[in-house]
């Protein structure tokens, strides 16, 4: 003989609630999870699908033709476009390197007990409140070989300026950019390095300095270990910012001289909002993607193989 057993609605009652306190956190994000999956995955399997096809505004507004992996094929073999992720490496690895390098010792600086400390924290984040197309304007003017002050500044100093210009000649249009982005970014490393190393715990200090450990090995030994996960975001998420430089090369030099400053942020402009050549930019973006995904990932491989978590 069967039994049936009935639950009554306010024995699931305590069972929905204990659920939806668990869960709570998830179903509030859900939504916007959802949408920023919607705003990359579109746009990448749009790009994924024209990617293949021949298709040119300037012609037509439809794709004309299936041309399978002719627009890889094509960005690859372009001089510029090689000549632009060159250009764009240079700008990613040298200027987070040195950002990284300057900001910490800008943050050690920091924490010396100096006249004036709070002032100069204060003022520090200024230039990364600035839109970088502001910056870019303003640096066009400093460069100027007619009367800028950065160039004046060199020609005082005896150091040579080209006769083109800063921003015109080859041989310095790329420094130029890169030591913008310097100037601009190098606080951000400044502020958030220093942010961790005021966490790192003073008894651990006190002990090395009683072990009579030197400055170097404390920061070597004891603060760059304590501080290695902020560290190693930030330069991550600062790698990914430089890999995308637009807006300064855009208001500076254009890409020029030639190709001397061309990056594939400026590349992909220029194909997609100058020529509208739709099917080409799609393969250049795939390619940029999956460059940067593979850095990146090798990056994180690397620098948290030893890390427990």
């Amino acid at each position: 003989m069967h039994t049936t057993i009935v639950r009554s609605p306010r024995a699931l009652g305590p069972a929905r609630k204990s659920f939806i306190r668990r869960n709570l956190p998830y179903l509030l994000i859900a939504p916007s999870v959802v949408m920023l999956l919607a705003l990359i995955a579109y746009p990448l399997l749009f790009a994924l699908r024209s990617s293949f096809y021949f298709w040119n505004l300037q012609i037509g507004p439809e794709p004309l033709q299936f041309v399978g992996f002719e627009n890889y094929v094509q960005a690859f073999n372009a001089f510029d476009f090689r000549a632009a992720l060159t250009n764009t490496l240079i700008l990613s690895i040298l200027g987070t390197t040195l950002e990284f390098t300057i900001g910490l010792a800008i943050a050690l600086i920091l924490l010396k007990a100096l006249p004036g400390m709070n002032v100069v924290r204060a003022l520090l984040i200024l230039p990364t409140t600035i839109a970088p197309i502001v910056v870019g304007f303003l640096f066009r003017y400093l460069y100027d070989p007619g009367g800028g002050l950065l160039s004046w500044l060199l020609q005082s100093f005896w150091l040579p300026v080209p006769a083109e210009g800063i921003l015109g000649s080859p041989s310095t249009a790329l420094a130029a950019i890169l030591f913008v982005d310097i100037w601009q970014w190098t606080p951000f490393f400044a502020i958030v390095l220093y942010a961790s190393l005021l966490a790192v715990p003073d008894e651990i200090l006190e002990a090395a300095r009683l072990d009579r450990a030197s400055a170097w090995t404390i920061l070597m030994r004891i603060k760059l270990p304590l501080i290695k996960r902020t560290a190693i975001i930030i330069v991550m998420l600062r790698f990914m910012q430089i890999f995308n430089t637009f807006d300064t090369v855009l208001v500076l030099t254009r890409g020029g001289p030639g190709t001397s400053t061309r990056t594939l942020g400026y590349s992909l402009y220029e194909q997609g909002l100058v020529n509208f050549n739709i099917g080409l930019v799609s393969a250049m973006t795939w390619i940029t993607v999956l460059i940067v995904n593979v850095i990146v990932a090798l990056y994180v491989f690397f620098a948290f193989r030893n890390e427990e978590w």
